[in-house]
C-alpha cells in the first residue's frame, strides 16, 4: 500500500507544476497529472480522475491536489471520491509548488504513513511557503516572530560558556554534499528533510566574505532549519565544539577542494555526497551536473586515500553513480 498523487487544475497548470516538482525532487512514481481543457465538459474531466486512479495499484490510498476549491478539477475529484468510499482519498486546493514538494517528501519519509497523516502535514508547509520580501509584507504575527528569533539565538548561542557539553558533545553531520549553487530548491525541499538535519552550514571562505550571499542563503532556508555561512577554518572549530553536541548539520561545499581542506583539518566525514559542480573553462563533462578538472580528480583522490566514500546522485531518488568510473570514462584532462 502507498500513496498515489494526482495534480489537478483548470488547464496545463497541473502540466507545468509537476515538470517543476521534478527539476527539484527528480522524477517521482505513482503520480498522475489530471488537466481540464477549455474544450472539455465535467464528464470527460470525471473520466480522466478514473483514468489516472486506475494506474495506481488497487489498495494505493489516493491524494488529489487541485488548484481551487469548488472547481471543476476539484468538484470531479469530489465525485469520483464519493463513489468510492471504500478508497482512501484526501483532497487539497491551492496547488502550489511547495504543497507539491512537501507531498513528495512526506511519501519519502513515511512510507506507511496514511494519506490523512500526509494532508495534514503538507496544508501546514504549503501555507507557510507563501512568503514575501521585503519581510515586512508578512503578516504581522510572522514577521514579529522573525525579529524575535534573531536576538533569542544570539542570546543562546552567547549564553553558553566555553567548554560546556551539550548532548554528548558531537556535531552530527548528518550528510555533506558538494554544490556549486549550495543552498537552493533541491537541498531545501529534499535534502534537508531526508538527512533530518536542524541546521544547514554553508562552509566557503569566498561566500563567508559576502555579505549579500550569506543574507540570500539565510532567506532560503527551509521552515524550522537555520542556516550559518562560516569559512572552513570555523567549520573546523565548530566540529570540535561540545557546545554543539545536539546538532543535526547538512554541510555544503562549493568546491571538493573546501571539503578537503576541512576534512584535512579534522571535520569528521566518512561520505560525500557529489551533486553538482558547475561548468567553466578547462573543465569536463562527466555527467549533466557534474563537471572537473585534473585539479578536482586529485582532491577526490585524496579524500578517498582519507576513507572517505563518494555518494553521486542531484537528488535523494536518483541512483548512485561510481564517481570515478564516470571521471574515467569521462577522460578528464
Amino acid at each position: 500500500m502507498g500513496i498515489g498523487i494526482i495534480i489537478a487544475s483548470h488547464g496545463k497548470f497541473a502540466e507545468g507544476i509537476h515538470q517543476s516538482g521534478s527539476m527539484i525532487f527528480g522524477d517521482q512514481e505513482k503520480v498522475q497529472v489530471v488537466t481540464f481543457m477549455p474544450n472539455e465538459g465535467p464528464d470527460d474531466l470525471y473520466g480522466h480522475f478514473n483514468n489516472a486512479i486506475a494506474q495506481f495499484d488497487a489498495d494505493d490510498e489516493v491524494l488529489v491536489l487541485a488548484d481551487l476549491w469548488s472547481g471543476s478539477p476539484f468538484n470531479q475529484a469530489s465525485r469520483v471520491m464519493g463513489e468510492n468510499p471504500e478508497r482512501k482519498m484526501a483532497i487539497i486546493t491551492g496547488l502550489n509548488l511547495p504543497m507539491l514538494i512537501q507531498a513528495y517528501t512526506e511519501r519519502m519519509m513515511d512510507a506507511s504513513a496514511g494519506v490523512e497523516k500526509v494532508a495534514a502535514n503538507i496544508i501546514k508547509e504549503a501555507k507557510e511557503g507563501v512568503k514575501a520580501l521585503p519581510e515586512t509584507l508578512n503578516p504581522l504575527v510572522e514577521a514579529e516572530k522573525a525579529a524575535a528569533d534573531v536576538p533569542a539565538e544570539a542570546s543562546r548561542g552567547g549564553s553558553i560558556p566555553e567548554g560546556t557539553v551539550i548532548g554528548d558533545g558531537k556535531l552530527k553531520i548528518n550528510l555533506a554534499r558538494i554544490d556549486t549553487r549550495l543552498l537552493h530548491g533541491q537541498v531545501a525541499t529534499s535534502w534537508t528533510p531526508a538527512s533530518k538535519a536542524n541546521r544547514i552550514i554553508v562552509a566557503s571562505d569566498e561566500v563567508a566574505k559576502d555579505d549579500l550571499r550569506k543574507q540570500l542563503i539565510k532567506q532560503a532556508a527551509p521552515g524550522g532549519v537555520k542556516a550559518n555561512v562560516v569559512p572552513i577554518s570555523k567549520l573546523i572549530e565548530v566540529s570540535k565544539d561540545p557546545r554543539f553536541g545536539n546538532t543535526r548539520a547538512l554541510i555544503l561545499f562549493e568546491t571538493v577542494q573546501d571539503a578537503l581542506r576541512a576534512i584535512e583539518g579534522g571535520v569528521d566525514i566518512k561520505e560525500l555526497n557529489v551533486g553538482s559542480m558547475a561548468h567553466s573553462t578547462g573543465k569536463t563533462m562527466v555527467n549533466n551536473v557534474l563537471s572537473m578538472d585534473k585539479d578536482d580528480v586529485a582532491a577526490f583522490e585524496r579524500l578517498q586515500e582519507l576513507g572517505v566514500s563518494f555518494d553521486v546522485r542531484k537528488v535523494p531518488n536518483d541512483s548512485n553513480k561510481n564517481l570515478f568510473e564516470l571521471i574515467k570514462k569521462a577522460n578528464v584532462q
